[in-house]
Order: structure tokens, then C-alpha cells, then sequence
């Protein structure tokens, strides 16, 4: 067909037909967007038809008219495509597009032309953040041009925003390397402990020989032989960002709810000394072990006794990170003074004095940092332990200072939410929540810990040790 013969006309809005299995999909905002585009430019890409009024190409386009009433759009019939080529063709209409870069100097020098011309900017598309980095030279270039993020990532080890995204293949590389140490914490703890992610779907039970605390973010440990343990460790790669970021070099770092080695050896790993509480002995002895084989100038303590007992300790820190028992979604022990053995109301209170406890031997003007993730009790609802746990330490005379979340692997949530979501609603979870607090002066504890260098991971590995 001769595609010079096509004609645009005008065709009834009302008749138009939007393409059942259409794969791409606009939100109420981007339809705002389109809309007040064509009120500014006008209607200039014509919606493209089957010949029956069927819609293969200006969905948004079509649903933006329609929020602004306009009664009838310019067309051009596609007759001439076979049904294959059709369904092909809306895909690729939509994917070509997407496949385009920037080139960001132009296209800041464009913007600023049309920004010193009083252009409403919003017109195209971009959000507030991308305008305040687009006209901030110098964070252009500390993004690059083609958008990346490689000097924040050289300087931080990723960039310092409020989503951590462990699924990144740079987060993914570290952690194989610092596992490549022989890092194993999942030793000392039962076979039959599952990671967090799918936890959910497991009754309250007594795990014999695991921990009392809560290493439950990353992904499942694999054997010597590649498979799946069926447990799960601490992220070291989350290690490490905590350490740089907010504990200084030399400094002690003290977690009242150790459970497994990772946090102990990454912290002795980057000249850190680490005392942890842990209640269990089988796992304590696990920790040390492998402490002895991994660790040389530095060695990571583990004291086995109740974390109530932390306030008789002759310590003072320079940094406090744990991850706390996820309440009583697993009991970890038969003992009574694990906190996952207790019904909520008595886990908070015990929860809420050991923050106290250990907060007090917190020095000042140094940060905190607990690593945790919402609870469904019993009967299907959140306990809200994240906002407890901000309170617990808000309460001890710590101010809440930074949120994170760690976005976490999806494992085999795909196969369960499903069910999960058309029996209850229930959302598939796929993140933590990594809080940072301050005692005293954030400016002042900055300082004490210096600036952060990374590097590129091989070159930082040989200098850390790692």
C-alpha cells in the first residue's frame, strides 16, 4: 500500500474501539499529561485504526480527548495490515519509542532555552526531581550523560537514595564476593528455617536449633553444592553500606540481636569492632568458628546471654545495628526470654528496654541503624512494628533520622500471591524497611565518621581485606 495515500480525518470519538489485549498501559497522570500536552500543542499524532475503528496505536491519546471532551480526533486507517502485523505493530509502536536515549547536554540546553523563554516546563513530561537535576550542572555530571548514576556509585558504593535495590547486579556481585569468604550464617541454625519472604504462609511454630534473631532479608543460602539450605542469611552487602556510611572507621559497633556471623565479620572485615548478644550457644560457637577462619587483624565478639543484660556491659559504642526478631512470625527457641516466644503486647515491652538499654551505651552524636519488616498477627492485620520500633527508640532519647527500604529477592512470591491476594488482599511483600536514627548531633556524628570512598569492588576488596 502506498502509505503517501493515507489520509488523516476527523472520526467520532465515541466510535473508536480500544484494542482488547493492549499491553501498554497509562496511568491517571500520564492521561493528564497527554491531555494538557494536546491542549498546548494541539491534536498532531494522529490515533491509527484497523479500518473497523479498532484502535492499534493512541490509547493515551485517545483517553487524554476524552478528558478533554473533545468529541471527535484525527485518524488514519491501517487496513492494509494483516492481523499478525497488527498485534505486532502496537507492541513495537511502544517499545521503538522506549528504546531512545538522551543526549542529556542537548537536552539540557534545550530546556534552559525553553525555561529562560517562561515555557511551563511540566508541558513535557518530566517530573520535578529530573528538572532539578537537568538545570544543577554539576549533578549532570556526577550522573553522567547517558543518565547513570556512576560517580555517586564510585563515591558510595551505590547512590545514597532512600530505595536500595539488592536485585542490582553490582549489589548482587559484592555479596558473592563477601560470601566467597566462607561466610556462612546460616551455621548454627536449623535446616527448616525459611527466608522472610515466606514466612507468611507458615503457621507459628517452634524451629528448633535456629536463632533468636531475625537474619531473614536476602536470599536462601546455597549448600557447597549449590542448593538451597533453606535458610537465609543477613545481606552483607547491607553490611557494608551501614558500616561506611554511618559507623566510623575503628569504631565499635555493638547489636543486641545478632543472631547469625554476617555483621560480626563484615564489621571485623572493615576495621570494625563488633560486639553481638546472642541468646543461643549452639549459634554463638557457630559465629566464632568461622570467625577464626575468616578473620585476622580484627575479630567480631559474640557474648551468648540475654540482650536485657546489655546494660551491664563496660562498653560504649560508636554504632548500634541489629535486626530484631520479626515479633513472633518465627519462635525461634524453647526459651523464655526469646522475644519470639512471647504474645506482641509482651514482646513490645520487651522490646522496647533492650532499645532503651542498648541506645544507653550508644555515645553521642553517633547513629543507629535496625533493619525490620512489618508482622501480621494472627489475625491477618500488622502489628505496625516498624512504627514501634521508631517509637522504641524515640522513646529511648534517639532522634528517627533517615528511611530506607531494601527492595529484597521475589524468591517464590510469584507462585503464592496469587492465592494469597484473592483469598485476603494481601499484597506480596518485597522489601524491608532500613531505619537510621541519631543520638544527639547528626553534623557531629558525619563528622566522626569522615568521608566514604568505595571504589570500583575489586579495588575496594583489596584494600578492605574483602
Amino acid at each position: 500500500m502506498d502509505t503517501l495515500s493515507m489520509k488523516v480525518e476527523q472520526t467520532n470519538i465515541d466510535e473508536l474501539i480500544p484494542y482488547a489485549s493492549n499491553s501498554r498501559t497509562h496511568s491517571e497522570e500520564q492521561v493528564a499529561q497527554i491531555a494538557a500536552s494536546i491542549k498546548e500543542f494541539g491534536f498532531n499524532n494522529p490515533v491509527l485504526l484497523d479500518g473497523d475503528n479498532g484502535i492499534i496505536a493512541g490509547h493515551g491519546r485517545t483517553l487524554a480527548a476524552r478528558k478533554l471532551g473533545l468529541k471527535e480526533v484525527p485518524t488514519i486507517e491501517l487496513a492494509h495490515l494483516s492481523d499478525s502485523q497488527r498485534k505486532a505493530y502496537i507492541i513495537a509502536d511502544n517499545k521503538l519509542a522506549l528504546n531512545a536515549g538522551w543526549d542529556m547536554k542537548l537536552l539540557s540546553l534545550e530546556m534552559g532555552d525553553l525555561k529562560d523563554d517562561g515555557f511551563d516546563l511540566s508541558l513535557l513530561g518530566f517530573d520535578n526531581n529530573e528538572l532539578a537535576i537537568m538545570f544543577d550542572e554539576e549533578e549532570v555530571d556526577k550522573y553522567g550523560e547517558g543518565g547513570g548514576n556512576g560517580s555517586l556509585a564510585e563515591k558510595f558504593g551505590v547512590p545514597p537514595f532512600s530505595v536500595l535495590n539488592a536485585r542490582e547486579g553490582w549489589w548482587q556481585n559484592r555479596k558473592s564476593e563477601w560470601l566467597a569468604l566462607g561466610i556462612e550464617s546460616e551455621e548454627g541454625r536449623g535446616d527448616n528455617l525459611l527466608k522472610f519472604s515466606d514466612a507468611a504462609k507458615i503457621p507459628k511454630r517452634i524451629t528448633k536449633g535456629t536463632s533468636s534473631s531475625s537474619d531473614e532479608i536476602t536470599r536462601a543460602a546455597k549448600g557447597a553444592n549449590g542448593e538451597q539450605t533453606g535458610t537465609s542469611i543477613f545481606d552483607p552487602t547491607l553490611c557494608e553500606l551501614a558500616y561506611k556510611w554511618f559507623s566510623p572507621p575503628g569504631g565499635l559497633v555493638l547489636d543486641p540481636f545478632a543472631g547469625g556471623s554476617v555483621r560480626g565479620i563484615v564489621a571485623a572485615q572493615l576495621g570494625r569492632q563488633y560486639i553481638g548478644y546472642e541468646l543461643r550457644d549452639v549459634q554463638v560457637e557457630a559465629n566464632r568458628v568461622q570467625a577464626d577462619v575468616i578473620c585476622e587483624d580484627v575479630a567480631p565478639a559474640w557474648v551468648c546471654d540475654d540482650s536485657m543484660n546489655i546494660d551491664k556491659a563496660d562498653i560504649t559504642a560508636d554504632f548500634l545495628f541489629t535486626c530484631p526478631p520479626y515479633a513472633d512470625l518465627e519462635v525461634y527457641s524453647e526459651d523464655p526470654k526469646d522475644l519470639s516466644t512471647m504474645g506482641y503486647a509482651d514482646f513490645k515491652d520487651a522490646y522496647f528496654e533492650i532499645i532503651k538499654r542498648s541506645c544507653a551505651k550508644l555515645k553521642d552524636n553517633r547513629f543507629a541503624c535496625v533493619v525490620i519488616g512489618e508482622v501480621r498477627g494472627k489475625d491477618g492485620n500488622y502489628y505496625n512494628f516498624v512504627g514501634d520500633t521508631i517509637q522504641a527508640f524515640l522513646e529511648a532519647g534517639i532522634d528517627y533520622y533517615n528511611e530506607m527500604i531494601l527492595v529484597t529477592a521475589i524468591g517464590s512470591l510469584p507462585i503464592r500471591v496469587g492465592r494469597q491476594f484473592n483469598a485476603g488482599r494481601k499484597i506480596g511483600k518485597t522489601h524491608q524497611n532500613v531505619l537510621v536514627f541519631v543520638k544527639g548531633s547528626a553534623k557531629k556524628a558525619t563528622q566522626a565518621i569522615g568521608d566514604v570512598e568505595f571504589g570500583e569492588a575489586k579495588e575496594d576488596t583489596a584494600d578492605e581485606g574483602l
